[in-house]
């Protein structure tokens, strides 16, 4: 079996070590729009933490019964760290061994990890939507208030918006560049 090309290598080293900066950027954002709040509302999620205007939204969510939204309810807050330096680690590996059994261990573990990763974000956002106070201020029967898992989606008055940021998108390009890596090795590097 041929090793890797020098720029499979080059590409797949770069991608991995992009992941240093998951740590000192968000992963993800929610942003929020309403005809009150025409400036927008922001929550940010990092690999350890919630930023952005986390008060103010949990003072609208409370009057329609959302659970208060606190750091403590993320346990993944306190793995999140260590799996991002496994991608790191694994990702650099693979581009110093330069085996293609490897390669593929590594794009499956990706892929895994995003299937892992989506799940888990779809399932508290379906908790957290669904699982309403009966005591809340305002109640639409029948009105759930999932936040969208990616893209935009209407909640009473406010549009909400799902996208990945900076962190996200590094992890989309690691992706991007391990499935082409995988691509050109198997078709042209034979």
């Amino acid at each position: 079996m041929k090793p890797f090309r020098k720029i499979s290598q080059a590409l797949l080293a770069l991608g991995s070590l992009g992941l240093i900066i998951t740590y000192f950027t968000p992963l993800w954002r929610i942003d929020l729009w309403a005809p009150q709040y025409p400036e927008g509302l922001s929550m940010k999620i990092w690999l350890t933490r919630l930023s952005g205007d986390v008060d103010i939204i949990n003072g609208l969510n409370h009057y329609i019964g959302m659970a208060h939204i606190k750091e403590e309810m993320f346990p993944e807050f306190n793995v999140l760290p260590y799996f991002v330096g496994f991608y790191l680690v694994f990702g650099l590996l693979t581009a110093f061994l330069k085996n293609k059994r490897v390669l593929v261990a590594f794009l499956s573990t990706l892929i895994l990890g995003g299937i892992i990763a989506i799940y888990d974000f779809w399932k508290w956002g379906y908790e957290y939507g669904h699982n309403l106070s009966p005591d809340a201020a305002i109640k639409v029967p029948g009105m759930s208030y999932q936040p969208p898992l990616l893209g935009y989606k209407e909640l009473l008055n406010f549009g909400a918006y799902s996208i990945p940021d900076t962190g996200g998108w590094l992890f989309v390009l690691l992706g991007v560049i391990t499935i082409g890596v995988t691509f050109y090795e198997f078709k042209y590097n034979k």
